[in-house]
């Protein structure tokens, strides 16, 4: 069935850089160009049995997140200590703020994926939900979680009075 899919070109010219950031925001700027790679595999072995052409960015994100969540599981099993933390991608200068981003990375997984995929991949809950597989009001909460800690750690809460 033809839906009217534009060239698979097409779709990597629109949408590689959101591709790349998520995929550097969920798996660390050593490992996104790989996620994101694997990323545009999977997409593309998966564009000819599309059968909408509805919001393919969405699409394409949940693809990274999945590709990136089973990068941090494979790494996991691989049990690697690291010489030194990685150094940020060039191009990644608005994930710099390194005091965030080390809040970010001590948020419990759910958390840290949820958070990541909403801000950085701009997903809404409901495709939030779907990449993590749950549902858009646990979506909802571990977003509304992770931001609270990162209140807390960063000292940007509300004032109390």
């Amino acid at each position: 069935m033809f839906v009217g899919l534009p060239p698979f070109q097409q779709l990597v010219d629109a949408h590689w850089r959101d591709v790349a950031r998520l995929a550097a925001a969920m798996a660390g700027p050593r490992e996104g160009d790989d996620v994101a790679q694997e990323a545009w595999v999977r997409a593309l072995r998966a564009y000819p049995s599309l059968t909408h052409a509805g919001n393919l960015r969405s699409w394409l994100l949940t693809i990274t997140a999945h590709t990136a969540l089973d990068a941090q599981r494979s790494r996991a099993r691989r049990d690697l200590a690291a010489a030194r933390p990685p150094e940020p991608a060039a191009d990644l200068a608005p994930l710099r703020d390194e005091r965030l981003w080390e809040g970010v990375r001590a948020l419990p997984a759910r958390q840290r994926q949820a958070v990541v995929l909403h801000y950085v991949g701009g997903l809404a809950h409901t495709e939030v939900a779907r990449a993590l597989e749950t549902t858009p009001a646990a979506s909802r909460r571990l977003v509304s979680d992770a931001l609270a800690t990162l209140r807390k750690v960063l000292g940007t809460g509300p004032e109390e009075g």
